[in-house]
């Protein structure tokens, strides 16, 4: 399943040229994986007094079309799951008029905060949090 959370382009997302600059495809990415996270019930602050707090290890922006100050942007997250302790989360970023603009994939996982270390199996711990885990791409 995937979740989606429309973005309105601020000024400050803006270089001189009036384009969105590089950090706010950045900043689009994070606020919709949040978003996405809450959506699935997990609750960060409850999270990070557990011990753990998510962790971006690697960031790849692909550049389609442009986004200009006054655009909408929809932006995905689909979390993709495998056998170790990293996962990836996807993200499209698409234009109002349903053009692609984008697309930010992250390399995550969960950090043990006391032990500055990445849990062995992060599947279990946001699925032990999530009242729908089906956002987060896991069984309901």
């Amino acid at each position: 399943m995937s979740f989606s959370t429309r973005i309105e382009v601020r000024v400050s997302d803006l270089d001189p040229q009036l384009h969105v600059t590089g950090a706010a495809y950045h900043q689009f990415a994070d606020q919709s994986r949040f978003a996405c996270v809450q959506a699935a019930g997990v609750s960060v602050d409850e999270l990070i007094a557990s011990g753990l707090g998510p962790v971006n290890l690697e960031t790849v922006i692909s550049f389609q079309r442009e986004l200009r100050g006054g655009d909408a942007v929809d932006v995905s997250c689909t979390w993709r799951w495998g056998e170790g302790k990293t996962y990836r989360v996807e993200h499209v970023l698409i234009r109002a008029d349903g053009v692609v603009a984008a697309t930010v994939t992250n390399v995550s996982g969960l950090l043990d905060l006391a032990s500055r270390r990445l849990v062995v199996d992060p599947v279990r711990e946001w699925a032990a949090r999530a009242s729908c885990p089906e956002l987060l791409g896991l069984p309901a």
